[in-house]
């Protein structure tokens, strides 16, 4: 499946040309026209990462990602600045506000490809090697972790998770997507949210990354 990509941006021709752009690289791509919007389509399609101007109506770019990075599940969520603004202390402002990489305009599309290709890679490192940890766990011989067994039934007891939740859980640490989640389980991807958001709460961590740590430390998944 592919990758996911949020655009925020009111320029309809730089929207189109990027859009365009990231579905030939062989990105999905969902595009909003004013921070309200983005924001709307932040929580509708939860996309691997956002690309942003600073400069739009109803929320700017600033006000954007400062919600976002409120948001315990987007914490972690790639963001691009995309803007005119290129003196050194709007880019501060931006990194402050919570982006990871400011673009000046005009830019070069291989450019962007370039940075956004290297955000995507980095995010997914933490799930792979999440993932890696569970099929090592699972590949021990039985016979040495007896104690790991009952350690899990009683951390599960105490946490009181549902069978629903611990669905979730074990695919939320396979690296799965709230999206994709609801496919395998069928289930819409809100259901999904209000799922990891019990479990956030339940072992009170802050954001997936957090959660799927947690999880696998105390053999929960």
């Amino acid at each position: 499946m592919p990758l996911l990509i949020l655009i925020a941006e009111d320029d309809p021709g730089i929207r189109l040309a990027v859009h365009d752009y990231l579905e030939i690289s062989g990105y999905s791509v969902v595009a909003a026209e004013d921070g309200e919007q983005a924001l709307s389509l932040l929580e509708k399609y939860h996309p691997h990462l956002v690309i942003s101007d600073i400069n739009m109506p109803k929320h700017n770019g600033y006000q954007l990602i400062k919600q976002i990075r409120q948001l315990p599940q987007f914490r972690l969520l790639p963001v691009i600045f995309l803007t005119e603004y290129a003196d050194i202390e709007q880019r501060i402002k931006g990194y402050q506000a919570g982006c990871d990489i400011y673009l000046p305009k005009p830019f070069e599309m291989n450019e962007l490809g370039a940075i956004i290709r290297n955000l995507l890679e980095r995010s997914q490192i933490i799930s792979q090697e999440l993932f890696s940890s569970i099929q090592k766990q699972q590949s021990k011989p039985q016979t040495i972790i007896p104690e790991l067994k009952t350690d899990t039934s009683l951390a599960a007891d105490k946490l009181n998770l549902t069978n629903r939740e611990q669905e979730v859980l074990n695919l939320l640490a396979q690296g799965f997507s709230n999206i994709d989640i609801g496919k395998e389980l069928h289930l819409s991807h809100r259901t999904i949210e209000k799922y990891v958001s019990r479990l956030l709460r339940k072992t009170d961590t802050n954001n997936r990354a957090e959660l799927v740590r947690l999880a696998l430390e105390n053999h929960l998944v």
